[in-house]
């Protein structure tokens, strides 16, 4: 993919309400566990997942000495509407402050509480961002996500008007991940564990693979990896606080 230099382009916001929401699954992964019930303060996440596009205008604002993603050139991947991907949690760190610095607004990553609230788009106890139906139901299905993540926003959003809620590429997000966090997790605005509780030095990840045998995550599906891994379905999406 070529690198030219364009204005900064900010990211579509949607407002998520604030809100109480159980959080967790029983019937799912014990790290789901217990179902608790937090509140999350209205924030804002972006409509859709970072794109090629979007981090080629980073790089080409003086961050080229910036690590350049592995696939970022291969076909497979390097349509300018897809996701980035093989993109570190530092160097999705290093995006949000350039954006921030850019643009005067403060950008980062969502907490995992925060995620799994915009996920299920208003709807209480379901297993996808859509219901309950599987994922086989989805439009296109078994078609989609052959080689590599499809462009962001082709099918239809979630309740919030998010799109790619649980699909395409695993999301990073800002906590330390703690396999059983959700035993000790605070009720208001949780933001994950201390870096050296349980299991250190992983950070939390949400949403499904195009790469996994299923496609698409559950809401409340966690995943983790260490925050300096870079793999070809790991991409990220942008939060920013309403107070900022």
């Amino acid at each position: 993919m070529s690198v030219s230099a364009k204005a900064v382009q900010e990211p579509t916001m949607v407002t998520i309400p604030e809100g109480w929401f159980l959080m967790g699954s029983e019937s799912g992964q014990e790290n789901e566990r217990p179902v608790h019930r937090v509140w999350v303060d209205s924030f804002e996440l972006a409509k859709c997942q970072v794109t090629n596009a979007e981090y080629t205008r980073y790089l080409a604002a003086g961050h080229l000495s910036a690590h350049r993603p592995q696939y970022f050139d291969d076909p497979n991947f390097s349509d300018p509407e897809q996701p980035i991907v093989a993109v570190s949690w530092f160097d999705a760190m290093a995006y949000c402050k350039w954006l921030s610095q850019e643009t005067g607004k403060t950008y980062r990553l969502p907490y995992e509480a925060e995620w799994e609230r915009a996920a299920r788009g208003g709807m209480e106890g379901k297993q996808y961002s859509w219901g309950d139906e599987p994922p086989e139901s989805l439009p296109d299905y078994q078609t989609r996500w052959t080689n590599g993540p499809e462009a962001v926003g082709r099918y239809n959003p979630n309740g919030y008007g998010l799109h790619n809620m649980g699909d395409n590429v695993h999301e990073w997000c800002s906590d330390w991940y703690g396999a059983d966090y959700y035993a000790r997790s605070s009720q208001l605005n949780p933001q994950g564990p201390p870096e050296m509780y349980g299991q250190a030095l992983r950070r939390a990840s949400r949403g499904g693979s195009w790469r996994h045998q299923i496609k698409v995550a559950r809401c409340s599906a966690r995943s983790s990896i260490p925050p300096e891994f870079r793999y070809a379905d790991y991409g990220f999406r942008l939060a920013r606080s309403i107070s900022e």
